[in-house]
């Protein structure tokens, strides 16, 4: 007959309920570290699925995901003639603020560098890729939005054609695919309003200049929109991604590409390193020092559980002791009772985190070495908490079995 398991039987309440309580802790603890799984995942999610081997971006800046950059679109056939570059592609991302269903919606805004990059690499769930260059996205699950739906952004209505699954910003927005063209177009609207004074202000500077004088025709480029505008250039992007040839060698082509005065080059995995240091530094230090506390939360209420089940076996150790029993059998008792406590605890933190995981809003990625490792952790917390309960069962004398 095992000791340990026929007192749990006899106190079956007070174990069920601590269980829970220990595991409901250490769900919480687990799914701390699957947030920081999940947030290192959504950083580094876009350098690793679009595929580029270098990131060409402003100058002294660190790349569009870790702040503004801005670079001019002509800077992709520059990159393009070095040798090398197999191909590049402009990069367009920021992030919008709407209201949707009368909630507000964010979205990470990325433009695709049609019609080179049509979307054919996003993970889809449902729809296609983009097949036209305007008026189509391709979004987010998370965003809410199924295909066919429309929405304004700006002055257009777009149709979403494809739903994807699991591609997040580093800041939890869902991403929205656009192309190129169409995300200038969202992030640069202006209200017609601002648009009319503009060209009412360039009017007025137009009268004022002496060249309009000898060529009064010159002035009807004011109410001209500012794309028509002759010597305007383009909008400027926020990076231009390049893909090397199989037989080039990465640092000697940034080094090519750093040698001029208005670029930055980065490596894909210089600018994850960049996005873990930067965006994800804070978090993680965040979420290691609330896993810290919560670990030894739970340490102390197992010791002090255990230790409240010993005293109310002072007793039965008594008389345990009495009869013959060896301190080895008293041990086991306790000792059996907090690795079943903690196993279970365990098992019930792992059971409901799976269940409420996927309903959280930022993704919560189990891996298996942070599970084995909190495993472990959970053993050693059983049995050190045992200690303080194995200590006060030693202290117990025979004779209190005859009082």
């Amino acid at each position: 007959m095992n000791l340990a398991f026929k007192d749990i039987q006899h106190n079956l309440g007070r174990f069920v309920l601590t269980s829970i309580g220990i595991g409901m802790l250490l769900m919480v603890v687990m799914g701390m570290g699957g947030i920081y799984r999940g947030i290192i995942e959504d950083a580094t999610l876009l350098v690793d699925r679009v595929d580029a081997d270098i990131w060409v971006v402003q100058r002294d800046t660190r790349g569009p995901f870790a702040e503004l950059s801005r670079v001019p679109p002509t800077l992709v056939h520059r990159v393009a003639s070095v040798p090398g570059v197999e191909s590049s592609r402009e990069f367009v991302y920021h992030t919008i603020q709407r209201e949707r269903l009368g909630k507000p919606l964010r979205i990470a805004v990325l433009g695709l560098d049609w019609p080179n990059d049509r979307g054919e690499w996003l993970p889809l769930a449902v729809g296609r890729s983009l097949r036209q260059a305007h008026y189509e996205m391709v979004a987010d699950r998370s965003l809410g939005m199924g295909v066919g739906e429309k929405i304004r952004l700006g002055k257009d209505d777009y149709t979403v054609v494809g739903v994807t699954e699991s591609m997040i910003s580093a800041s939890g927005d869902g991403l929205a695919f656009f192309s190129i063209a169409d995300s200038q177009a969202i992030q640069f609207d202006n209200p017609g309003e601002a648009v009319r004074l503009e060209r009412a202000a360039r009017r007025a500077r137009g009268e004022a200049f002496e060249a309009v004088v000898g060529q009064p025709a010159l002035l009807e480029n004011a109410s001209r929109p500012t794309a028509e505008l002759p010597g305007v250039a383009r909008s400027q992007v926020s990076a231009v991604m390049v893909k090397l040839s199989p037989e080039a060698r990465v640092d000697e082509v940034a080094s090519s590409i750093e040698g001029w005065g208005d670029v930055s080059v980065f490596t894909s995995d210089g600018q994850k390193e960049l996005l873990l240091r930067g965006t994800v530094e804070k978090a993680r230090r965040q979420i290691g020092m609330f896993r810290v506390l919560l670990t030894a939360i739970a340490a102390i209420i197992m010791a002090l559980i255990l230790y409240t089940l010993t005293l109310d076996k002072i007793h039965s150790i008594a008389l345990l002791k009495l009869i013959g029993a060896s301190n080895v059998v008293i041990l086991g008792l306790i000792l059996q009772q907090a690795l079943v406590l903690g196993a279970v605890g365990y098992l019930i933190a792992y059971t409901l985190g799976s269940q409420l995981f996927p309903h959280f809003p930022r993704r919560v990625i189990l891996a298996d070495a942070d599970l084995v490792q909190l495993a472990m952790v959970v053993i050693g917390i059983s049995i050190g908490s045992s200690l303080m309960g194995i200590w006060k069962a030693l202290q117990v004398s025979p004779n209190e079995a005859l009082v």
